[in-house]
């Protein structure tokens, strides 16, 4: 009796080199997107939580502009030092470690015993926040080649939705447990830290990348990326301002209830990030300075119509005057890491990072104190004129720098 060997299934996958490099990309992006959710929700956290603060340690509502002030700090303007730390030094654990240390100190301010120890916590919590967004962004679609501003959008647009369900998640937490229990808020950071030991891995270097800080090439391109970072600053004044001032804008000048205009802040907020996925696909079809320009030119009409009318319009045109305004988020990052790609990192920390924050840093105190003379809605309809500038700013790009 004769034997034959047995046959191969006739259908296995094939694994290459290209195939296996593909992959690794599309799991790094998805690894990095879900973690970006979580950052996120813990960066909106201290918003959900202020008018407890307030209430339980007597803040006046300077030091609870103050305790926003300390996180806009740690987590956005501290950003470009963690990019250059990380590009520098090479360590996965700007990354790995963020989830825990902004989901802990976040989540635990409920604990706090007094005014000091709230400051410290918010400013720990933000430097969680900080040290992941420079390292993560510039990893996120490093090993995709293809597509990168579709594939950014999923990067950024994961986080907008974090920061858009934080105020639900937090408010949930207080009210079914009491403030004393929303540490347990500081779980599912844990649990994303543990997930990004095992799993994650810088993206090997490149002819183009480095994991070392160069002031030179930065240098080199000035010109272009002054105007990409101003562009984010202008779009970071409307959505930083109407970010902190629309739910109170919405409750005292509008009659909303306090849990009507929350919801009215994250139907902005949502559609952001919708806004960003949409605008990061654009980008590859038409050009990122194409959609830069319809995204500040657009945004314009929406925004006035939400001043101008009430109900349904109103709420209507604030969506899409979200959707529109935060086209630009992953295009800006994507135009700027292809300038300077060896040092993706402190771009990316300059463009999420410092724009942002700088930005709410200056112009939430200001339009805080024109809102005193004039009325918010008057602010803030001043302020949502901004992205005219913007679009000015983007007919100078050019993409062939």
């Amino acid at each position: 009796m004769s034997s034959t060997p047995a046959s191969l299934p006739a259908a296995l996958p094939i694994s290459t080199p290209e195939a296996d490099a593909k992959r690794a990309g599309y799991r790094a992006l998805a690894l990095l997107s879900f973690a970006h959710f979580f950052i996120d929700l813990y960066s909106s956290g201290l918003s959900s939580f202020q008018p407890m603060l307030v209430e339980r340690f007597g803040l006046s509502l300077a030091q609870a502009g103050l305790l926003a002030g300390m996180l806009i700090f740690s987590s956005s303007l501290l950003q470009p030092v963690y990019g250059i730390l990380s590009d520098k030094s090479g360590s996965r654990l700007f990354t790995v470690l963020a989830p825990a240390m902004a989901g802990i100190f976040i989540s635990s301010l409920g604990v706090a015993t007094g005014y000091p120890m709230l400051i410290a916590m918010v400013l720990l919590g933000g430097m969680g926040i900080a040290s992941f967004h420079p390292q993560a962004s510039a990893n996120a679609t490093a090993r995709i080649a293809a597509g990168k501003s579709k594939w950014m959008a999923v990067f950024i647009s994961s986080g907008t939705f974090g920061m858009a369900f934080g105020p639900a998640f937090f408010t949930f937490l207080a009210g079914r447990y009491g403030l004393e229990m929303t540490w347990l808020g500081a779980v599912p950071g844990v649990l994303v830290t543990l997930l990004l030991a095992l799993r994650f891995q810088l993206a090997p270097r490149s002819k183009e990348t480095s994991n070392h800080f160069d002031l030179a090439p930065l240098l080199a391109k000035w010109r272009p990326l002054s105007i990409l970072f101003a562009l984010v600053y202008v779009r970071s004044i409307v959505q930083m301002v109407f970010a902190q001032f629309l739910p109170l804008y919405l409750n005292r000048e509008r009659g909303f209830s306090v849990q009507s205009a929350a919801l009215g802040l994250t139907l902005y907020l949502a559609f952001g990030g919708m806004g960003g996925f949409v605008g990061g696909n654009l980008a590859d079809r038409f050009g990122g300075k194409r959609v830069i320009l319809i995204s500040m030119a657009g945004c314009l009409p929406f925004l006035a119509l939400f001043f101008l009318t009430d109900g349904w319009l109103a709420l209507a045109s604030l969506a899409l005057a979200g959707l529109l305004l935060l086209f630009t988020i992953p295009v800006n990052l994507v135009m700027g890491q292809r300038l300077a790609p060896s040092q993706a990192g402190t771009v990316s920390a300059l463009m999420m990072g410092f724009a942002w924050g700088s930005a709410g840093l200056v112009f939430i105190p200001l339009v805080g104190w024109a809102a005193d003379r004039v009325g918010l809605g008057t602010a803030m309809a001043v302020v949502s004129a901004f992205p005219a500038a913007g679009y000015f700013l983007a007919r100078m790009i050019d993409e062939n720098a």
